[in-house]
C-alpha cells in the first residue's frame, strides 16, 4: 500500500493499514545509528482502529536523545500520510527502556551484529 490518499473508494483494512505503516516505518531513521527505527526496535506497538486511527506506542534509543522532538514529528507526519489513516497519534514512552535486545534480526544484520 503506497502512501497515497488519491484513491477513493478502495476499502483497506486495519491489517493492510498496519502493514502500510511499517513499511513507512522502515523508512525513517535514527540519525545516529544506520538502521531504521522499527528494525531498531523503537516501535513498541502499532493499533489501528476499525475507523483508521493510527495509534503509534515508541521509544527512543535514550531518554535525552536531541532528536526527540522531531523523530516523533516525523512519524506522526508519515503515518498521517498512510492509505487508509484518518488520524495518527504517536505516544512516546521509555518504559520499558530501550536496549539492543529489541534490535530485529534484519537491524542486527544491518549493524554488523551476526
Amino acid at each position: 500500500m503506497k502512501e497515497n490518499k488519491d484513491h477513493k473508494n478502495i476499502k483497506v483494512t486495519p491489517k493492510e493499514i498496519e502493514e502500510a505503516v511499517i513499511d513507512t516505518l522502515k523508512k525513517i531513521y535514527d540519525p545516529e545509528i544506520p538502521v531504521n527505527i522499527y528494525d531498531l526496535g523503537l516501535i513498541y506497538d502499532i493499533h489501528i482502529s476499525d475507523d483508521g486511527k493510527a495509534h503509534i506506542l515508541m521509544t527512543l534509543t535514550a531518554p535525552g536523545c536531541p532528536v526527540a522532538d522531531s523523530i516523533v514529528r516525523e512519524v506522526k507526519d508519515r503515518v498521517a500520510m498512510v492509505y487508509g489513516v484518518k488520524e495518527a497519534d504517536v505516544e512516546l514512552t521509555f518504559d520499558p527502556p530501550w536496549n539492543q535486545d529489541f534490535i530485529s534480526e534484519e537491524g542486527r544484520l544491518m549493524l554488523g551484529m551476526m
